[in-house]
């Protein structure tokens, strides 16, 4: 099937209309208006953030198909908003978390590579036909995309493609999984931060680590918090932009002399395949670059506003992955919509079952699923909805996605094969 042509395709207007929605909803979010004060109790701002622009997608008027801010979002911004999220980080307060916060993440990991299998099992005891196909249409190879995705991310998610070949026709299904299902959970989360008080409670949750994290940044920002100059802003974008460029460069140099030349990265089925992707490296070596500033005096350039304009290029990205959302598909394939959400599912239940046995906060829960299913572009958004003094954890934890994806969505993939054939 042919997709229509939206109504709007020239980049610089699409970009004047996310521009819009973003500004619309932080205007209102600031509103005392009761109205507006009762939909942000029940949708929080950064949720709008992806909705409105999925609105427009889905009424037609825009297409993530037809454009390529996402491209420029993830490639420019997102690096950028690495380095000036990680500028001021105090690795040794962060590392006062304790084990809790990794155990959360590989809870999440977990929680995805039995997932898939077991949503297999269940769908096929109601609908085989769902779950079946033969050679390169089988639906497992396909899940092994999204058990990439959502371990990892895009790298990881393109090493399985590559791995189990699955049918291209019908990949976009698959695609579609990723993100409408995607979403709908990080919509969960983020209801939930709302509620996070509540949440802990009932986890029975020890959240003293955190508030020390939070209370030593906000005291440092508060200590090197002076009114930003021109001279302060041009520094800041220097000093990003020109990380974004030495990242790329040398990113791009890395994964490319791997690729030829290392064995373990041009074999795809190697767990190891991931130091291929040049967007891995990119990643790395911006957060690198943020972490080595944070022990200059660039640190003191948080009072500048650092983490605040790595915050306004993140919900740009935010805006452009909304438009990957097309909310008229849903429906378009229940039976693999349905797998999907049984599968976050038992991400989620394995979650809150762990976290409720190591009475982990709800920060952990959200940042350390959101550091597997979103990767960099939505764990930091999420820490930051806790509190902006947490947005570098949700960075670290995400870089670790991308560590473990490959060999996890393998395992899963293999897995999901058993439980077609069973």
């Amino acid at each position: 099937m042919i997709e229509a042509n939206p109504l709007i395709t020239q980049d610089t207007v699409v970009f004047g209309l996310l521009a819009a929605c973003l500004g619309l909803v932080f205007y209102t979010n600031q509103l005392a208006h009761p109205f507006w004060k009762k939909l942000y109790t029940y949708i929080p701002a950064v949720l709008m953030c992806y909705l409105l622009p999925s609105f427009l997608v889905s009424g037609g008027i825009i297409s993530d198909a037809h454009s390529n801010l996402y491209f420029m979002a993830s490639r420019y911004l997102l690096p950028a908003a690495l380095v000036l999220m990680t500028l001021s980080i105090d690795l040794k307060a962060i590392a006062n978390l304790g084990s809790k916060a990794l155990i959360m993440f590989f809870t999440g990991t977990l929680g995805i590579v039995i997932g898939g299998p077991i949503s297999i099992l269940i769908v096929s005891l109601v609908s085989p036909e769902t779950v079946g196909g033969n050679d390169f249409d089988a639906i497992w190879r396909g899940l092994s995309t999204i058990a990439g995705s959502w371990i990892g991310g895009g790298a990881n998610q393109a090493a399985m493609l590559e791995i189990f070949q699955y049918n291209p026709e019908k990949y976009g299904g698959m695609v579609l999984i990723d993100i409408v299902v995607a979403n709908v959970w990080l919509a969960i989360l983020l209801m939930g931060v709302g509620r996070t008080e509540k949440i802990d409670r009932w986890l029975q949750a020890d959240t003293s680590s955190l508030k020390a994290l939070t209370e030593k940044v906000t005291n440092f920002q508060k200590k090197v918090n002076r009114i930003p100059t021109v001279k302060d802003f041009i520094i800041l974008l220097s000093l990003a932009f020109s990380a974004v460029g030495f990242a790329h460069f040398f990113g791009d140099s890395i994964s490319m002399y791997l690729e030829t030349h290392a064995p373990f990265v041009q074999d795809k089925k190697s767990f190891l395949s991931f130091l291929g992707s040049s967007f891995f490296w990119m990643v790395v070596i911006a957060t690198t670059i943020g972490i080595a500033l944070s022990f200059t005096k660039a640190k003191n350039y948080e009072g500048a506003g650092a983490s605040k304009l790595g915050s306004v290029f993140i919900y740009i990205l935010v805006a452009t992955i909304g438009m990957k959302m097309d909310l008229g598909q849903i429906f378009d394939n229940p039976g693999l919509i349905a797998i999907g959400f049984i599968w976050i599912g038992i991400h989620a239940g394995l979650l809150i079952l762990v976290a409720k046995l190591i009475k982990a906060p709800f920060f952990f829960l959200a940042v350390g699923s959101q550091a597997n299913v979103g990767g960099a572009a939505s764990a930091p958004v999420v820490a930051a909805e806790f509190s902006p003094s947490l947005s570098s954890v949700g960075v670290l934890l995400a870089v670790g996605g991308y560590v473990v994806g490959t060999a996890g969505a393998l395992f899963c993939a293999y897995l999901m094969e058993i439980a077609s054939n069973f």
